[in-house]
């Protein structure tokens, strides 16, 4: 293995590591929380959850083997499947995604039909399309054999060996791209644009409000006026920051494996093999940092994972206290005798 491959088997470890340790957080915080559970966004999040861990668990170590071994890693049967999988996977997370926005955006711009527009029922109704969208192009990608290893990404995906069904998978794999990420990319932009224009309109007026009170208060302390105005700043950022961090990541570790996928189709352009992988790379980043960008940054979720430790931290506390006792209690023949 070159020093090239080595580096690459190595991020994929690392990738493959945190994404299982980071999404089997988001899912303790979700079982052990009921706040958490009672709320409809927390069914896109599970959702989100079990594709990433399912992507860490069966995607993830098979091109680690592509990588190491340079050649299909089992048989064609588990390469179908894995493959089949990948797909699946990859268009329900970012069918997930654009559903997350969508509760976002309902929630934000009409805040108080929230509760009769998104229940668990109109959740479970988008969930539903998710799944059906998302499996109906591996079934047929299966169904015309066009699932199996792709060297240039060192993983089983879609790939298209007849060189007769050229134009047909071409077609298929634009349709399949604009279907998934196009549109999923559509829908984040338009709902959380609309979420940060409502948010700076009531940022607007929280600031009116604040320089009033200002105004007024002459005999305020200088550095009590220098907190409120920089609690201004962070204000007017805080929204900007956290829906740039949504569609960020989202084109970041999305796009340029999509494109690759295309350019792909072109006999003209050549692509390195270490970009593939490179870019699937990133596509597997989404999985590791879905969990901290829509889950355990959030105050809710670290609430629910520091009180998961000090519970833990307690009962081995008394546990220990336990034992120390009970060999104390031990020790206290022997010294009388």
């Amino acid at each position: 293995m070159s020093i090239w491959e080595l580096l690459l088997a190595f991020v994929v470890v690392v990738l493959m590591l945190v994404a299982l340790l980071a999404n089997v957080l988001v899912l303790m915080c979700f079982l052990y929380s009921a706040d958490i559970r009672k709320q409809v966004p927390g069914l896109f999040i599970l959702n989100l959850t079990f594709c990433n861990l399912l992507m860490a668990v069966s995607s993830m170590p098979l091109t680690l083997a592509g990588i190491i071994y340079k050649s299909q890693p089992g048989g064609d049967q588990v390469c179908h499947v894995v493959g089949f999988l990948e797909t699946f996977l990859t268009t329900n997370s970012m069918l997930s995604m654009a559903a997350l926005s969508i509760d976002r955006w309902i929630a934000v711009v009409f805040p108080l039909s929230y509760h009769s527009k998104m229940r668990f029922r109109d959740a479970a109704l988008i969930l539903s399309y998710t799944w059906l969208h998302s499996a109906s192009f591996p079934i047929v990608a299966a169904s015309l054999s066009w699932v199996g290893f792709h060297h240039l990404y060192a993983s089983c995906t879609l790939y298209n060996k007849r060189p007769e069904d050229r134009t047909q998978f071409v077609i298929f794999t634009g349709v399949f791209h604009a279907l998934s990420f196009l549109l999923s990319l559509v829908v984040l932009c338009f709902t959380y644009l609309k979420v940060l224009k409502v948010a700076r309109f009531h940022c607007k007026r929280i600031d009116v409000i604040t320089m009033q009170t200002l105004v007024l208060l002459v005999d305020i302390h200088p550095s009590v006026r220098e907190r409120c105005l920089e609690e201004q700043r962070r204000r007017r950022q805080r929204a900007t920051k956290k829906i740039s961090t949504f569609i960020g990541t989202f084109i970041l570790c999305f796009a340029p494996y999509v494109i690759t996928r295309l350019v792909e189709l072109s006999s003209v352009v050549h692509i390195n093999s270490h970009w593939g992988i490179i870019s699937k790379c990133l596509a597997y980043s989404k999985a590791v940092s879905d969990p901290f960008v829509y889950s355990l940054l959030r105050h809710q979720y670290k609430k629910t994972w520091k009180d998961i430790i000090n519970k833990i931290l307690k009962r081995s506390s008394i546990n220990s206290s336990a034992l120390a006792g009970e060999s104390h209690n031990r020790n206290i023949p022997q010294l009388n005798d």
